[in-house]
């Protein structure tokens, strides 16, 4: 069942699961929380409450207010109100793709609440947005970009292609799922307003200064890669890993940057077995 928290720059839906230490799911751009739902069920029979926003990057049901900024750092501030809005405490921070830089300058913002980091295949450093996505993100600001480039994902080939999900996982996903995450941006004006201010807004600076931020903190950060990916290379995670402080990192043989749908199981138990193996003091 879905919840809704309702912060200063709009809603925000949500689904839980289980009961236990939080974990905080963070999905990236055009996609939502299904990206986490077989993740966030497994953590969840392992003891964790895993909390599993849609946030407005794109796929969202529901708009955020005209005049909310929704660029990375923003979109950075909009998950650290949604834990104090939840009251949620020793936070483990999970991140994939666009949204493991959002997690990245979220910690990098305020790890007050956060007591460990996930990041899987993600944008980083340099490298944010990846290859041809840096260029449409650059078109997105150009008006009407958005609308012509939400209405091409009718198709089916131009969802499979490799700007569209075509690179993003190792097997072919249901076009359901994949329909179902596009959907919102081609029928609704008002999201592809906020997909195009968190799209256009990716700045490598961002990513680059919060990484310099993220070596002075002392936060354990587990890092589980898939092998296979083109556009965030295992070459990424193993920077990321000299880069922070106390960082773990777990190659997924044969997964690409939805390693949350291509291997669920392995994301889900090397959250439980990081949750387990680095305890917090006074954790509730």
């Amino acid at each position: 069942m879905h919840s809704t928290c309702e912060l200063p720059q709009g809603p925000i839906r949500y689904v839980e699961h289980g009961e236990g230490e939080p974990v905080l799911f963070v999905h990236g751009f055009a996609v939502d929380g299904q990206l986490w739902s077989a993740v966030a069920a497994r953590s969840a029979d392992a003891g964790l409450r895993c909390i599993v926003p849609t946030w407005p990057f794109g796929s969202h049901r529901v708009p955020m207010h005209p005049d909310a900024d929704l660029a990375p750092p923003a979109a950075a501030r909009l998950v650290l109100d949604f834990i104090e809005a939840l009251d949620l405490d020793n936070v483990t921070l999970v991140g994939n793709d666009s949204g493991g830089a959002v997690s990245q300058i979220a910690v990098a913002t305020d790890a007050s609440r956060i007591a460990r980091l996930v990041l899987t295949n993600c944008d980083s450093f340099d490298n944010f947005p990846p290859g041809s996505f840096k260029l449409l993100s650059r078109l997105s600001n150009v008006p009407g970009f958005g609308y012509a480039l939400a209405q091409s994902m009718r198709f089916e080939p131009v969802i499979r292609a490799p700007f569209g999900f075509g690179a993003l996982n190792a097997e072919p996903q249901p076009i359901e799922l994949l329909r179902s995450f596009v959907r919102p941006l081609i029928e609704d004006k008002a999201i592809r307003r906020d997909a195009m201010k968190f799209f256009g807004g990716a700045d490598s600076r961002d990513t680059l200064a919060a990484a310099d931020a993220l070596a002075g903190i002392d936060l354990p950060a587990l890092l589980v890669w898939g092998t296979d990916d083109k556009l965030f290379p295992m070459s990424d995670a193993e920077r990321l890993q000299r880069k922070l402080k106390d960082a773990t990192l777990l190659p997924v043989t044969g997964a690409r940057t939805f390693v949350p749908l291509d291997r669920p199981e392995v994301v889900a138990d090397a959250i439980a077995a990081f949750v387990e193996a680095r305890p917090v003091a006074g954790a509730r």
